[in-house]
């Protein structure tokens, strides 16, 4: 037979005041209905100013406050941001100069000059794994070892190489290139390739001294970047282990050799949480007094909207935020990017 238990006497209970008890939701934090034909502006004011809409206009609002006051923000991404049809966005958002410089892994080389070359990209892993043709197209291989060797013997880094190759080349969608949309207006654009992760790595063509050296120029231009990140906004685009891990050393060395990089907020966006952009791009970096903040959702989703929050508050909507105490506005087309002065 079991022991009995005494019971809870809950005549005794210790009850406190909800009145004046502290409360993490308020009746004016809730959703407004949607209107119909509200504008895009008056739908971001409409989200609950809770939990993941809170944070998606604090992103909106950080990076508007950076280009208003002439901070670096680096859009790093992974290629997937490429391949759900975004580069679009990216280079509009460029165009307007509220990114200062592109940060991004080596695959997505292959998908900006793939749609720049034929307008598509991204083959059928599985399928072709299977017949052995995996990452074996010709013109994708032959073209990107070309620019990276050529940009090697000339001094430049991987990301400016492919740049130019796809601005001053034969590629009849060059427009909604992000590389070559830097190359145009003078951004600096980052590649960190590790060796062996891209299809082009596997051709004869390519030259390992090439990669490596391309890449390492990009890499001594983050760290210059970084190094003038304070005030401005780092995003990271799915990406789960290379950005993050460079962006980290990038931010040491930048530290290390004297740069005050305390005061600034870091972006992570993507569809789970992974424990590298969380603590290397979240979390560590923004300990001396930023904010690191983490968006999940899909890419092709919530990209937009954070570009076309922070459009509206370029405009004037009621949105984030668009001037600051001095009146200066975000710029916009044919003004310097964000982190230059005129």
């Amino acid at each position: 037979m079991s022991r009995r238990v005494k019971k809870i006497d809950r005549t005794k209970l210790r009850t406190v005041s909800a009145r004046q008890r502290a409360s993490k939701v308020h009746a004016g934090d809730e959703a407004q209905p949607h209107r119909e034909g509200a504008s895009f502006s008056e739908f971001l004011d409409s989200l609950p100013d809770l939990l993941g809409a809170a944070e998606l206009r604090a992103v909106v609002a950080a990076w508007a406050r950076a280009c208003i006051e002439r901070h670096t923000v680096i859009w790093g991404f992974g290629a997937h941001l490429i391949k759900t049809g975004l580069a679009p966005v990216v280079v509009d958002l460029m165009e307007r100069r509220v990114v200062s410089a592109l940060m991004m892994n080596g695959a997505g080389c292959v998908h900006d000059l793939e749609l720049a070359m034929m307008g598509r990209t991204s083959e059928d892993v599985a399928e072709s794994l299977d017949e052995g043709t995996f990452g074996m197209a010709k013109e994708t291989a032959e073209r990107l070892n070309r620019a990276i060797s050529r940009g090697a013997d000339q001094g430049l880094g991987m990301g400016e190489a492919v740049g130019r190759e796809i601005l001053e080349g034969d590629y009849p969608e060059s427009g909604r290139s992000v590389l070559a949309a830097a190359v145009r207006l003078g951004l600096p654009a980052t590649v960190h390739a590790a060796i062996g992760t891209d299809v082009h790595h596997m051709h004869p063509s390519a030259d390992g001294a090439a990669l490596g050296s391309t890449s390492y120029r990009d890499f001594e231009t983050l760290a210059g970047l970084v190094a003038g990140l304070q005030g401005g906004v780092f995003f990271n685009v799915g990406s789960a282990v290379i950005l993050p891990e460079v962006f980290l050393k990038a931010l040491a060395l930048a530290r290390n050799l004297g740069n005050r990089v305390e005061q600034f907020t870091t972006v992570d966006l993507d569809f789970v949480r992974h424990y590298r952009p969380l603590n290397n791009v979240v979390d560590r970096p923004t300990r001396l007094g930023g904010r690191g903040i983490s968006l999940v959702g899909h890419h092709e989703i919530l990209v937009p909207l954070l570009a076309a929050g922070l459009i509206e508050t370029a405009a004037g909507g009621p949105g984030a935020g668009r001037r600051s105490e001095s009146g200066a506005s975000v710029p916009g087309e044919g003004s310097e990017p964000c982190g230059r002065e005129k």
